[in-house]
């Protein structure tokens, strides 16, 4: 879906996981993030793996503001984690019209979302992990709004969660072409290393099989409800 060659914004970068694969397999790299230390990280990343001829800059930015680039600037866009951060609808807005204006038109974006039937789940099945959707009344609230800040300190950030449905109408509301939707857990999201290790066991031709299948089932809409992230794949009209 990628171009062969191009250069991608990683939009909430954190450090550098994906722009170093990104950057592995040929393509520049451009990185944003709040946090200035994971952006170090995945500049200290880049130089260990001797990668930083492909990185073209680190920038403290904000997902809903990135007037540090012109608009159309980017090949392709990725954005794995701010959007799921933002708990105000006009926040989650301001972030993917920026998206959209920074990447140049037929462009393609990733963009990461959590869903609330994922985290009812989760909920129910460890309440005390996950305060306050440790009683019924909060849980139902919850459902209601889809946002979650976690009563325990230090646990994870204040998120919004979206309902499924939600969600391909929202990105083509703001200017998508949907190619598709994907649990990127799917059914391999309960594998542990012994599952790899056995489909591997049976030679790399049935293994390429398996991961396909595994890709393929990835898009099935009966199982993005289980997987804990999907992935939105569109196109910028």
């Amino acid at each position: 879906m990628l171009p062969q060659k191009g250069h991608i914004l990683d939009n909430g970068a954190g450090p550098g996981k994906y722009s170093v694969e990104l950057a592995k397999n040929g393509y520049d790299v451009t990185l944003t993030d709040l946090n200035p230390r994971l952006l170090e990280l995945a500049g200290e990343k880049a130089i260990e793996l001797k990668l930083e001829e492909f990185f073209k800059g680190f920038h403290i930015a904000d997902a809903r503001n990135l007037d540090m680039f012109n608009d159309e600037q980017f090949d392709a866009s990725i954005i794995l984690g701010p959007l799921y951060h933002l708990q105000t609808s006009g926040d989650r807005d301001s972030a993917v019209q920026e998206l959209h204006r920074v990447t140049k038109q037929d462009g393609i974006v990733f963009v990461a979302f959590m869903t609330r039937i994922r985290h009812l789940t989760t909920s129910l099945l460890y309440p005390q992990h996950w305060k306050p959707n440790d009683n019924i009344a909060d849980i139902n609230s919850f459902l209601e709004t889809g946002i979650f800040n976690h009563l325990d300190e230090g646990r994870f950030t204040g998120a919004y969660y979206n309902n499924i449905e939600d969600i391909i109408p929202y990105m083509e509301s703001q200017g998508f072409e949907t190619i598709k939707l994907i649990g990127s857990s799917s059914i391999a999201g309960s594998f542990k290393q012994e599952q790899f290790e056995y489909w591997r066991s049976r030679g790399d031709e049935e293994f390429e099989e398996v991961m396909n299948l595994i890709y393929k089932e990835s898009e099935n809409p009966h199982i993005l409800g289980v997987s804990s992230h999907l992935l939105y794949i569109g196109r910028r009209k």
